[in-house]
Parts: structure tokens; sequence; C-alpha cells
């Protein structure tokens, strides 16, 4: 009798130990990533694991063109370097490459980013770049030429998007103080469908008018019976950051895209704002888990860590976290940035 009494308190002890190690596991808290790791994007590779890129940064003294960092749950990451080690020779002379966005395309993957263009002038201000890899974690080889340039920060964070109901490719791009745009991509998803044109979606409110006046960072989903666009704005970073992420819906992938605050009548159109803890959360991403939860992936800055050195720009360390969406009347809702641990994502 007392040998299976201590069996019994042992197989107590163990499966207490074995359920605490799982609550453990089956929590997360912000930041998933503790790093300069800004405008994420990460996408789920068919091996399971998750990949996230992000804008250049440096690191032991070095530029990093478009950071690459992997994941098998999206709340622990392993730092894998450089996507795009090896620049392109339009903008070999810059360090200026952006927001990066990856899409898998049969046998290989794509990537979009922006780029300053040697000699970039008032009406050459930055571009958009596509380079192309064998694996997720790259290296990703430049195609050898801009897809597209125009004046100041207006050609930006480029985001792909393959329609599930008519099986078009989409670009979606923009826009410093002009509309977001979107046109279609070619077969080769490399250049734009023959014969296309870039549509405005979503305007700002202008220079001088009110929250925001500018708008970037678009990433589209389809939820239902409906298209959503979540964008962000005003400033990303800088002793002006004001970053938040705003949606705006339709029943096409080019609209016309109906803003929260439009449909609702509420003041704004944000769905992600600044808290106590954490400000200019923005420039997002959306991953769905196995439990078909969906998760948006994002940049904040953590008030008391605003910097990565003392040399830098206030609110310059973004950092990367995630939050659970829900959706509530035809929209999504984020109770973020979470400042305490949270249900993870389901594998």
């Amino acid at each position: 009798m007392r040998v299976l009494v201590a069996l019994a308190l042992a197989s107590f002890a163990f499966a207490t130990a074995a359920t605490g190690r799982s609550a453990q596991r089956a929590t997360y808290a912000n930041p998933v990533l503790d790093a300069d790791f800004p405008d994420p994007t990460v996408i789920r590779a068919p091996d399971g694991s998750y990949y996230g890129y992000a804008t250049q940064t440096q690191r032991h003294g070095r530029w990093i063109n478009i950071q690459v960092a992997r994941s098998s749950d999206l709340v622990h990451w392993r730092y894998l370097g450089d996507a795009l080690p090896a620049k392109p020779g339009w903008a070999s002379a810059m360090q200026d490459f952006w927001a990066p966005h990856v899409q898998r395309a049969g046998s290989r993957y794509i990537m979009y980013y922006s780029a300053k263009p040697n000699g970039s002038n008032d009406q050459r201000g930055l571009c958009l770049g596509v380079a192309a890899g064998k694996s997720p974690a790259g290296p990703f080889a430049d195609m050898g030429h801009a897809l597209l340039c125009g004046p100041s920060f207006v050609d930006i964070d480029p985001m792909a998007f393959d329609d599930p109901v008519t099986g078009k490719h989409w670009l979606y791009w923009g826009s410093g103080f002009q509309p977001l745009k979107v046109q279609e991509l070619g077969p080769d998803r490399m250049s734009f469908a023959r014969g296309s044109h870039p549509v405005e979606l979503v305007r700002p409110n202008g220079e001088k008018g009110p929250f925001p006046v500018l708008i970037e960072g678009s990433w589209v989903i389809r939820h239902g019976r409906y298209y959503y666009l979540f964008y962000s704005g005003d400033n990303c970073c800088g002793p002006k950051a004001n970053y938040a992420v705003m949606v705006a819906r339709s029943r096409s992938a080019t609209g016309p895209f109906e803003t929260l605050e439009h449909a609702t009548g509420r003041p704004h159109s944000v769905v992600l704002q600044k808290n106590a803890r954490w400000i200019a959360p923005g420039h997002n991403s959306i991953v769905t888990d196995a439990a078909g939860q969906d998760w948006i992936v994002y940049h904040a800055v953590e008030v008391r860590k605003p910097r990565e050195k003392p040399t830098d720009e206030l609110n310059t360390r973004r950092v990367m976290l995630i939050d659970r969406i829900t959706w509530k009347g035809g929209w999504p809702e984020v109770d973020g940035p979470s400042t305490s641990p949270q249900p993870a994502p389901v594998l």
C-alpha cells in the first residue's frame, strides 16, 4: 500500500509539474522580439515555421539590410541575420532599406521592399524593389532594377496579396501624404500586369488636417465576406511619434474601401493605439494560428527604452509585439498593446 501511495504521489507531482510547464508554454508576454525590428512582416512557411522580416538596422556595428528571424510559435524567435546581404546595383551606394514583405510563389519566395536609389532626388526619392530566393530564410537577390520610383516617400511599404476569390495577384503600397494604392501583378509577380493601372484606396486627411495626416503600411486579408485593409499613421518614430493602426473594409480587393470611422460614426478608424507602456504601435502584419485565431504582429516603442543607443533619435527602437484579433460586428478589435501575460497562439 505504501508503495502504491508513493507512486500515486509521484505521478501527481509529475502531472502537476507537466501542467505547470504546459501553462508556461501557453502564455506569452510582449515584446516577443526585444530588439530593433521595425515594420515586421510575418509569414508561415510550409515547414510550419514562422518567418519574420524587418527594416534595416545595425547589429554589432554592422548594417543589416533586411532582417530575418524564425519562430515555431510566434513567441520565441531566433535571429537569422540578413535576408538581402547584397545590395541591389540600383541602390548600391545607399543605406535605406525599408519595410519588406515576403510571399511564397510556387517553389520560390518573392520579397518586395522599399529602398532609396543611387542619385536620389526630389522626383526619385524612394523606390519599390523586388528580390527572389529559394528559401524563406534567404538569401534574396534583387531582380536588377526598381519596380517603381516616385517623389519623397510616396512609393513605400509594399504588400503582396493573392485574392482567394479571383486568383489575381495584387500589390498594395504607399503613401506618405498620398493615398494608399493597389495594382495587379503579372504572372511572374515581379512586374505589374500588362495594361493594369494603380487604383487609389484610402486617403489621409492631408498635411494640415486632423489625424491621420499621413498613412502607410498596408496589410490586406479576406475575412468572411469582406476584404480588410489595415494601415498605419501618423509619424512612426522620432520626437513626434504618433503611430496607430487603422482599418477599412470592402467587398472587393480593389475597393472602394469604407473606413471604420465612416461605417460606424466613430471619431477615427483606430483599432490599435498607444498606452502607458507602449507608444507608436503599428505597421502590422496578420497571421492565423492552428486554431484559426488571427494575430496582429507589429512594432512599438517601449517608453522606458526608446533608443537602441544613447546617440539614437528618440523613439526609434521599435521592437516586435503580437496580440490577438477578435471580430465583432464585422470589424476587428485588438485589446493591446498588451502589458501582461496573455494566452499564446495555438500550435
